[in-house]
């Protein structure tokens, strides 16, 4: 049954588009028409008659954010609404039809229990299944699988639990980062390549940019490493006017995954204290005046040029080492936060933020989720009411 409303909610997103284009504004609509609005919006599916009469009734009464947090205790907001919106995240192909697994699980337990998100990329942390349910493991997605298949309900602590990635991976805690060293990111991240991936897909899921948004070519080139050619196809001024403005700034970050592999063999992440993964070493000849990995510390460069425009708080670190402190400092940007409330907001309006007053909205939403504990929940709330009369 919550497969099928997942697939119902994505296929009917672009028909309550056009219901939404089409529909009154708030002031027109009555209380029990926004409250099954905002009941659709937040749960996917329709509410019970005694539900929409209790959200009515707080709509009515001016206080249509209670009526929000009534529509997310329904189980479809956690196994439908957020494990729609989280999945995407967790695959090179950006889908959301792709099976539950601990990244997944991992951020809806976070929004569940209002755990601060700006630690949802360093913090040790993971959930996993409660009694009756089989026992993680690090080199399959088996538990999940199980969740999935039995539609357990996300919702209740004692079906989704949270517990430490150090307890139930060997990773040293001070070696995990959140989602970033969960096993379905590593699977998809770390795996073969040179670990930009990882960096890149960060920075795309949660500060809502690629590298093309964040180039930036007045920057040192001292941090690239010897893979990339300096003379692609024998002209210099591709890397002096295409690649170097990604490079720059993205490998002196991307540093910070020096000691991690996903081991597809064993199919699990590998971290290896102290040691460099040989692929940050591969195609040394390229350009052996490149810059060699020898640890795992990190530098951000974008803290000056044209990217201190993402809000970088804080003094820079100094002498920075691994992924844990790279995910502080990345969800402690101005931008993590913007990048956080914009996806909400299309996720449960159903559009981009379009005008003047939408923009507003972000940025009041935005200043309200940093201001009181970084809560996903509460965004969800305040994105939905204001986009009810839609």
């Amino acid at each position: 049954m919550i497969q099928l409303l997942r697939l119902l909610r994505l296929l009917g997103a672009g028909v309550l588009l056009a219901a939404a284009l089409l529909g009154s504004g708030a002031a027109q609509a009555d209380s029990r028409t926004q409250a099954k609005r905002l009941h659709d919006r937040i749960a996917g599916v329709p509410p019970s008659p005694t539900t929409l009469n209790q959200m009515a009734a707080l709509i009515g009464s001016g206080n249509a954010v209670a009526a929000a947090s009534i529509a997310m205790q329904a189980p479809s907001f956690y196994s439908v609404t957020l494990k729609n919106f989280v999945t995407p995240w967790t695959n090179r192909d950006q889908t959301a039809f792709a099976p539950l697994n601990d990244y997944t699980a991992t951020v809806i337990g976070m929004v569940r229990d209002n755990v601060p998100f700006n630690t949802v990329l360093s913090a040790d942390i993971l959930y996993v299944g409660g009694s009756g349910l089989p026992a993680y493991s690090p080199t399959d997605n088996s538990l999940y699988a199980t969740m999935e298949s039995q539609d357990a309900d996300l919702s209740n602590p004692a079906v989704l639990v949270a517990t430490t990635q150090s307890s139930v991976t060997g990773i040293p805690s001070n070696a995990t980062a959140g989602v970033i060293t969960t096993r379905a990111a590593s699977a998809a991240f770390f795996v073969n390549g040179t670990n930009r991936a990882m960096f890149r897909f960060t920075l795309m899921n949660h500060l809502c940019k690629d590298m093309e948004q964040v180039q930036d070519g007045t920057l040192p080139p001292d941090r690239i490493r010897q893979d990339v050619s300096r003379s692609p196809g024998g002209d210099s001024r591709l890397f002096l006017n295409s690649c170097v403005t990604c490079h720059s700034g993205m490998d002196p970050m991307a540093q910070a995954f020096a000691y991690y592999n996903f081991d597809s063999t064993a199919g699990r992440l590998v971290y290896t204290a102290g040691q460099v993964q040989p692929k940050y070493l591969i195609n040394s000849d390229n350009f052996k005046q490149g810059y060699v990995t020898k640890d795992d510390g990190w530098s951000n460069y974008w803290r000056k040029g044209a990217n201190k425009l993402l809000g970088w708080n804080g003094p820079a670190p100094v002498a920075a080492s691994g992924a844990k402190s790279l995910g502080q400092e990345l969800a402690g940007s101005d931008q993590f936060a913007h990048c956080q409330v914009e996806k909400v907001f299309k996720a449960v309006c159903l559009r981009a933020p379009g005008n003047a007053a939408d923009r507003g909205q972000v940025d009041s939403i935005t200043a309200g989720f940093k201001a009181n504990g970084y809560k996903l929940k509460d965004v969800f709330a305040a994105a939905a009411v204001y986009c009810m009369g839609d």
